[in-house]
């Protein structure tokens, strides 16, 4: 085939060969983004949706970076966050006011935080970043889900399972335990109940003897006035 406006051949395939010198251009000069593909937060707590790439050019002022969200229910994407020299968070719209910047441009990190995160905040944020003549790149996705700190334990089948088989056991340890407890205690109070007695036994016998010596006493006393009386 010939130059001009002729096609070149290339894989099987005929492929003009502006889009060839096209593809060329953008395999160049592309960006290569990195970000998290999930990302998990808790209601009211300062989240981190971290973004970083490499250029293949100079970084210069001319660099930009575009925050879009779409919502996990769906619709339209909307911008949250622009940056060019000087950061631009959105000014409307549920971020308002909690978008901040924390990345650093000439270490190849485009991250921003989200101020007091909420359910409804839920979706799929995607970073992109332009550096001229350097604009191609591929489209990472981050997906941010939010909840409740109490309700951000899951159950894996491993810890289903060790509950399962360990809980039966511990709650019969707990009740022989308490059993001998209770065992315990009670011997404990026979042999209390068998060896002393109670303040009634007590005092009962102190003025039952009490009584008896008082008795013994009067009745000597008496015996020996008496012979001393007799006649001779």
């Amino acid at each position: 085939m010939r130059g001009g406006g002729a096609a070149a051949a290339a894989g099987g395939l005929l492929v003009p060969r502006g889009a060839l010198i096209l593809l060329g251009i953008c395999n160049a000069l592309s960006l290569d983004i990195k970000a998290s593909s999930k990302v998990r937060a808790f209601v009211g707590e300062k989240v981190q949706l971290t973004c970083t790439f490499k250029s293949s050019s100079p970084i210069t002022e001319s660099l930009t970076v575009d925050w879009t969200y779409r919502p996990l229910t769906g619709g339209q994407m909307e911008t949250i966050f622009h940056y060019q020299s000087v950061a631009y968070p959105t000014t409307v719209g549920k971020f308002k006011d909690r978008i901040s910047w924390v990345g650093n441009i000439a270490k190849g990190d485009a991250s921003i935080a989200i101020q007091s995160p909420v359910m409804s905040d839920n979706g799929t944020f995607i970073c992109s970043v332009k550096n001229p003549p350097d604009v191609y790149h591929n489209i990472p996705q981050t997906v941010l889900i939010v909840t409740e700190r109490g309700f951000s334990f899951q159950l894996t089948s491993a810890v289903l399972l060790s509950i399962l088989v360990f809980l039966p056991s511990i709650i019969v340890v707990i009740l022989m335990l308490v059993r001998l407890g209770r065992k315990s205690g009670v011997l404990k109070e026979k042999k209390k109940s068998g060896c002393k007695k109670s303040s009634i036994e007590v005092s009962d016998e102190s003025e039952h003897t009490d009584t008896c010596s008082g008795r013994l006493k009067a009745w000597c006393l008496n015996c020996v006035d008496t012979d001393e009386e007799e006649p001779y």
